[in-house]
Formats: structure tokens, C-alpha cells, sequence
């Protein structure tokens, strides 16, 4: 699986894609670790805060499809070069106003937020005009998922040092423009500039008619809850075990377990069908998000953390394939603008409950909305396995088009 991912980093525009697009998502990233950094440092409380990373959540979360729509319309570069634009305008007059008064700032939190350019979806549909070999696009999945790793690591780090080197309000803004950098690199290149969605037929719900895309959804959702969860919890068990880069050390090492999680995945083939396979894969991760609760010292809460981790990177890779085996023709872009919409919302109620949780009941209570979200996230999927049932004719052409064999995946977060 090495070999197969050099051999895709040769293809033209491959590495000027692929880093142009985890550079543009580093703000949406590390979003929910910046805006309560940055609330907290202006006196803003945890509910305030995590109210404030809900409703750019929120906002990206009913942004990504509705642009990624208009994408298919008008092509990628001016929508996303447009969007990327005003988040980062949004952002910067947030950070020079402050998180007072609330109505003004979570307006522009969700300006920030439906402003967003749909580069994760973008780059997927992207893939099979850059790519020639059969096959490689399921590949490119997989290197694209655990290239995320990488970011969603080093992301609260950079966000912590640039807080360090200035303020709170310094890395907002420069995580921003930063976005806007990454967008530019990917929406000059040719195959961007070049790209036309495929025809489809013409339906109100796009791929939200596929039901089987629907159960896929409902799960990621409470992933998402997981997830978001997960980024404030840090904060309020940093405060209670003397502040400095704890919270930092937690995400980086959950970050850092789904990517070895990941590159774990991927290092071999695996058969049978991969909705079977993701129930399994949702029970690990389910599990490995309860002990969390425990919340013990700082180097035994590290290490859990990064456990927690180590099984959401192969889940959202192998639900990248669902999603390309059950949308239907001519939909898959938007479709993976849905599964980032699944996963933003998730992510912002579980910032919006972690948020109290941690007032009221203590650091235990914020990580317990974690493993809650994992417990519900395998319960909706073993619900609606029924269907998770591929048609063999529309699977077939399918694999005609990308190759009959699934490699196998890495993958990660963040919707």
C-alpha cells in the first residue's frame, strides 16, 4: 500500500491537490479549539464558548452542501475561492471584536461557517480526472484520509503555538488567511480550473434519496457529537490540571491514534463487502470512546485519548466507500458534502452539550457525551443495516469505473 501511495503522489497535480486542500481545511480544523481559546481568553464561559464553536459548525455544516451544489452549477474556483474569501473576512472581524456582543459574534461565527469552500468534497470529485489507473481512486481515498491525520495532529499544536507567539485573536486571524492560501493553491491548478460535474438526474434531494445514505448519515452524526465533545472536554480537563498545552497534548494524541489507526488500515486489502465491515469497525470505536470518563493524570488521559483515536480513521475511510457505493450517479460530490455536513452538525451539538456538561458536571460529565455519542452512533447503524444494501448492477459499474478491488483504507475526521 506504500508503493500504491507514491505511485499516486507521482501523478501530476496529485501532491499540489492534496496539500492545497488539507492547508485550505485548516481553519474549519481547528476551529473548535480556537474559538473557545479564544472566548475563554476574553472572558467568555464554557457555555459561551462552545455555543460560539456550535454555530460555526452549524453554519459550515448547511454551507458544504449548498455550495458544493452550486460547484457542480458554476465550477470549483470561483465558489471556493469566493467562500474562502468571506469565512476568512468573517473571522478576522470576529477576532477584533471579540466574542461580545454575542448576537454580533455568532452571526459572524455563522457567516464563517456557510462561507466555507467544500474542499474535501472538491477534492474527491477532483480524484478520477487526475487519476488514470483503475482503481487508484479508492487509493487516492485512503491517502487523502490519512493525510488528514496529519492536520487534525499537528492542528491543535499550531493553534497553541500561534496562540503563544501573539494571542488567541492572532491565531485566529492567521489561520484564517492561511485558509485562504491553501483554497488559491488548489482552485489555479488545471485540473480544478478544468473540472465539470457529470450529468445527473434532476432530483430536489440529490443524493439524499438513497436510504442507505441516509443510515450512513444519522451514525456519522453521533460520531460527529463524539468528536466535537471531545474538543471542549480537553479544554475543561487542561483547566483542571494546570492549563498550559494539555488540551493540546489530548487532541494530538487522538489525532495521532487514528492516524497509526489509519496507516494500520490501510496497509492491506480486505474482502468482503465494507458495510459489514464498518459495523465491526463503529463497535471498536464505540469502546474505545467510553474510558475516557475516567479522566485520569495527564500521561494516562494522553494515552487514552490516543486509543480513542485509533479506530475513527479506518470508520470514516470505509465510509467513504459507502458513500460512493450508495449515492446515486452523478451525486457523489455532493454526497460527500453531506457526510462533512453529518459530521459538522454532530460535532457542534457535541460542543453545544460538552459545553455545560463541563460547568455543571465536571470534567467527567463532558467526556462522557463522547462515549454516549459513540453508543448511539453504532446503535443507529446496526438499526438501519437493512439498508446498507448496494443494487449489483449500479455497484458493478461502479467498480468498472474505479476498479474492482477496495484497497484498503486510512482515513480520518472530520467530516
Amino acid at each position: 500500500m506504500a508503493t500504491g501511495y507514491l505511485e499516486l503522489l507521482r501523478a501530476r497535480h496529485a501532491v499540489r491537490l492534496l496539500t492545497g486542500t488539507l492547508v485550505g481545511r485548516l481553519p474549519n480544523a481547528t476551529a473548535a479549539l480556537a474559538v473557545v481559546l479564544f472566548t475563554r481568553a476574553h472572558g467568555g464561559d464554557y457555555t459561551l464558548a462552545g455555543a460560539l464553536s456550535a454555530v460555526y459548525g452549524l453554519g459550515n455544516a448547511v454551507g458544504q452542501p449548498l455550495l458544493g451544489r452550486l460547484v457542480d452549477k458554476r465550477g470549483q474556483p470561483r465558489v471556493m475561492l469566493g467562500g474562502a474569501l468571506v469565512a476568512a473576512a468573517a473571522t478576522t472581524l470576529f477576532a477584533l471584536t471579540g466574542p461580545r456582543p454575542v448576537a454580533l459574534s455568532c452571526a459572524l461565527m455563522a457567516v464563517a461557517g456557510l462561507a466555507t469552500p467544500p474542499l474535501e468534497g472538491g477534492l474527491r470529485a477532483l480524484w478520477p480526472s487526475v487519476l488514470s489507473v483503475p482503481g487508484q481512486v479508492h487509493a487516492a481515498y485512503a491517502l487523502d484520509a490519512a493525510a488528514q491525520e496529519v492536520m487534525y495532529a499537528a492542528g491543535p499544536l499550531l493553534v497553541t503555538l500561534l496562540t503563544a507567539a501573539g494571542s488567541a485573536g492572532f491565531a485566529v486571524v492567521a489561520l484564517a488567511l492561511v485558509g485562504v492560501a491553501g483554497t488559491v493553491a488548489v482552485v489555479s491548478s488545471p485540473p480544478s480550473r478544468r473540472w465539470r460535474a457529470p450529468e445527473r438526474e434532476a432530483h430536489w434531494l440529490g443524493p439524499l434519496r438513497a436510504p442507505g445514505l441516509l443510515a450512513l448519515l444519522g451514525s456519522l452524526f453521533f460520531v460527529g457529537l463524539a468528536l466535537g465533545s471531545i474538543a471542549v472536554a480537553a479544554v475543561a480537563y487542561a483547566d483542571a490540571h494546570g492549563g498550559g498545552m494539555v488540551s493540546s497534548y489530548l487532541l494530538s494524541a487522538l489525532g495521532l491514534g487514528a492516524l497509526a489507526g489509519g496507516v494500520g488500515y490501510g496497509a492491506r486489502r480486505w474482502a468482503g463487502v465494507p458495510e459489514r465491515r464498518l459495523r465491526l469497525l463503529m463497535v471498536c470505536l464505540a469502546v474505545c470512546y467510553l474510558p475516557l470518563a475516567l479522566t485520569p493524570g495527564v500521561p494516562l488521559m494522553t494515552v487514552l485519548a490516543g486509543i480513542s483515536g485509533l479506530f475513527l480513521a479506518p470508520v470514516l475511510a470505509c465510509a467513504f466507500v459507502v458513500v460512493d457505493r450508495h449515492a446515486p450517479a452523478g451525486t457523489v460530490t455532493e454526497a460527500f458534502s453531506w457526510l462533512v455536513t453529518a459530521f459538522g452538525v454532530g460535532a457542534s451539538a457535541g460542543t453545544a452539550v460538552a459545553g455545560p456538561a463541563a460547568q455543571y458536571g465536571g470534567v467527567p460529565a463532558a467526556f462522557a457525551v463522547a462515549g454516549a455519542g459513540g453508543v448511539v452512533a453504532l446503535a443507529v447503524l446496526l438499526a438501519c443495516g437493512r439498508f446498507l444494501v448496494v443494487p449489483t448492477v449500479r455497484q458493478q459499474r461502479k467498480n468498472d469505473r474505479i476498479g474492482t478491488v477496495e484497497p484498503g483504507f486510512s482515513g480520518t475526521h472530520r467530516a
